[in-house]
């Protein structure tokens, strides 16, 4: 069962068939960015969560060398 088309609506149906992949690749693009955008602030929340951590361990270091210290000379 093939069925023939006119010209006009052969051109029709490629150029239909044209904006989809135009319009399936943008938003793949979007998707990408989207998940890069994702990806990134996901990175960025544990950078942000180890250098809280390391300055919260550095400070309570500080804090028992200085109550040591205190201990010691008073």
């Amino acid at each position: 069962m093939t069925e023939t088309h006119s010209k006009s609506r052969q051109q029709a149906e490629i150029a239909f068939g044209n904006i989809q992949v135009e319009f399936f690749s943008k938003s793949n693009a979007v998707e990408e960015l989207v998940s890069a955008a994702q990806l990134r602030d996901a990175k960025t929340l544990r950078l942000r969560e180890a250098r809280l951590a390391k300055e919260q361990s550095e400070r309570a270091i500080a804090i028992s060398s200085l109550l040591a210290k205190r201990s010691k000379a008073g």
